[in-house]
């Protein structure tokens, strides 16, 4: 037996669907809070707050030189990252070039449907070794057909007598009669 699904009105999918839509901005405001906090954290660990109180001219002298150096050695890893990416969108530019030039060049031919006999596929198959030919067509049934159209004249007339003639037992036994008449010839 097949189950039949409740069908769900129009209203209730637009009820679901803003029911929906709310819990997905919950759940994306959710993780934007948790990257912008990971980010912050991340931060924190990797650059740790200046303390520039108290320190002298040399001292800050000395600290500028450092930072210097931080931001040199992060702007070279840059630099080398943006190459190696522009090296990489490059070589699958030319990929793709490549792909569409060879695609071109090999057109697919139209493929036509050929015929062939059960002998011509036995002797591809089996080259000069087939000599037994075989027909498949001898060992089928012959079916004669009948035309039913030109047994079973049509009368065409009043419906009303038909149906009058048809009901009750006698119109059934007519109906069994008619039914029996043509298979017994």
């Amino acid at each position: 037996m097949v189950e039949r699904k409740p069908k769900i009105t129009a209203s209730r999918k637009l009820l679901l669907k803003s029911l929906m839509l709310a819990k997905a901005k919950e759940f994306w405001e959710q993780e934007h809070e948790e990257r912008e906090a990971e980010k912050v954290r991340y931060l924190a660990e990797r650059m740790p707050t200046l303390q520039t109180r108290g320190l002298s001219l040399s001292a800050l002298q000395d600290l500028c030189r450092e930072l210097h150096a931080k931001v040199e050695l992060v702007d070279e890893e840059r630099y080398d990252i943006e190459a190696k990416c522009i090296h990489n969108t490059r070589e699958i530019k030319d990929l793709k070039l490549k792909v569409l030039d060879l695609r071109g060049k090999f057109k697919r031919p139209p493929l036509r449907r050929v015929r062939v006999s059960a002998d011509a596929m036995l002797r591809a198959l089996l080259g000069s070794k087939h000599k037994v030919s075989m027909d498949l067509r001898a060992n089928l049934k012959s079916v004669k057909k009948e035309d039913t159209e030109k047994e079973r004249p049509v009368e065409v007339g009043d419906w009303r007598k038909n149906v009058e003639a048809m009901s009750g037992m006698e119109g059934r036994k007519k109906m069994f009669d008619a039914a029996k008449s043509p298979t017994s010839q």
